[in-house]
């Protein structure tokens, strides 16, 4: 199976978050020892201990219908896994009954939950290629196809109408051997992707690349390139993407990097102390966001496992002379925006956090649901968060319940 995993498999999702159950027991988490060395002319971020406030000293939850009520409650085929940074849609990558194809791709629209099949098979199926993952915006579709058996891979977009009908397809990259399936975003009317290659091969030490294209074009820029590889997959916004990529540095460090999806130029940046790897990093309305499943022996107030963010508005401005706040649960999902409230998912739940009035709240896990309970759909800072559980359970009493239940929140 080629490095970037099965098809219908998420990072940290299956099997109760992968990557994350075998995290030792020290908080949870791997604990980090390491030297720092920023002995290179930037700027890290420098944040004390008493400049960083927690999710465990904010008392107890307030109901959730307090804050947000929910406006959409649909099912889907079991396994479907969903991706949204839309008011109006989310990607679903839907598992097929038969083995070829694998899985297919539609749309469900947030408002009425219809879901409609835009992609029903990989433009390369005869010659062994299977879809193998999507993004959407309300403007278009990136996907990747795989060949499991060569190892290839190809990446595609279209464009979609305001009715969800998808344009004509366009190859915009290609690969295999020694570099890994791509991961990808989709943000505004362009298509991300990051090119990285294999650990252990000829071209190891070769640069990673960050690319685009507007939906439905063959004409690819390199946005970005790291002298290594990028810590996190790109995190899409609805006007932007984060990427993680190495500084140009002598010590390494992981640059926090949002892209506008415009003009392909950074319009902010954090740089991380050294050797800090952010497990997912994004951006919302107080700025950059980023998550360790890791505790560093260093660092002030930003070593510890959990997600953090600015808690007050630091977009654009000197993040390590913020306050910031950590939700103090290992992490498995990129947190998101929606009301004013950062949304996080926790244990088996999704959280809501109010960094205002230090309030929070839990939107209610569905029963039955898979070990790692709901969990968190949408990225970037939005008008309606989606959730979702796999759910393979027989109420007492009740009939067998199979399938995939996604929810929209919408706040009061």
């Amino acid at each position: 199976m080629p490095s970037g995993g099965p098809v219908i498999t998420r990072r940290h999702l299956i099997a109760g978050a992968v990557g994350v159950g075998a995290l030792a027991a020290i908080g949870g988490g791997v604990y980090v020892t390491a030297h720092q060395n920023d002995s290179d002319d930037i700027d890290v971020l420098e944040v004390p201990e008493s400049a960083v406030s927690s999710s465990n000293d904010l008392g107890d939850s307030s109901p959730a219908e307090e804050h947000m009520r929910l406006a959409g409650n649909f099912e889907l085929p079991y396994g479907t896994l969903v991706f949204s940074s839309s008011d109006r849609l989310a990607c679903c990558i839907v598992p097929s009954e038969t083995a070829n194809p694998l899985c297919t791709v539609g749309l469900l629209w947030l408002g009425s939950g219809n879901l409609s099949t835009v992609l029903s098979t990989a433009q390369g199926q005869e010659e062994g290629f299977q879809i193998y993952d999507a993004r959407a915006t309300d403007s278009g579709l990136v996907w990747i196809e795989e060949d499991i058996l060569e190892g290839t891979w190809r990446v595609y977009t279209a464009p979609l109408s305001s009715d969800g009908a998808l344009g004509s397809p366009a190859l915009a990259d290609e690969g295999g051997g020694d570099w890994e399936t791509p991961s990808i975003a989709a943000a505004g009317s362009r298509a991300f992707w990051q090119v990285m290659p294999k650990v252990g091969t000829d071209s190891s030490s070769e640069s990673s690349l960050v690319k685009s294209t507007t939906f439905g074009s063959s004409d690819v820029q390199t946005v970005w390139t790291s002298k290594g590889r990028l810590a996190t997959a790109p995190y899409a916004c609805a006007d932007a993407v984060v990427i993680t990529p190495r500084t140009d540095t002598s010590s390494t460090h992981y640059q926090l990097t949002r892209i506008d999806a415009s003009s392909c130029n950074a319009t902010d940046t954090l740089v991380l102390p050294t050797r800090m790897s952010p497990l997912e990093a994004g951006f919302g309305d107080t700025g950059f966001m980023f998550s360790f499943d890791a505790i560093y022996n260093y660092g002030g107030g930003i070593a510890n496992l959990g997600t953090y963010c600015p808690a007050q508005d630091a977009r654009g401005a000197d993040y390590s002379a913020a306050p910031w706040f950590r939700f103090a649960r290992t992490p498995s999902a990129a947190p998101a925006w929606c009301g004013g409230y950062l949304m996080v998912k926790s244990t088996t739940s999704v959280c809501g956090v109010d960094l205002a009035t230090r309030e929070w709240f839990t939107l209610g896990m569905e029963n039955g649901s898979d070990d790692y309970g709901d969990y968190l759909a949408t990225t970037g800072s939005v008008g309606a968060v989606v959730t979702y559980a796999n759910i393979d359970h027989t109420p007492l009493g009740g009939e067998h319940i199979h399938c995939c239940r996604v929810r929209v929140w919408k706040p009061v």
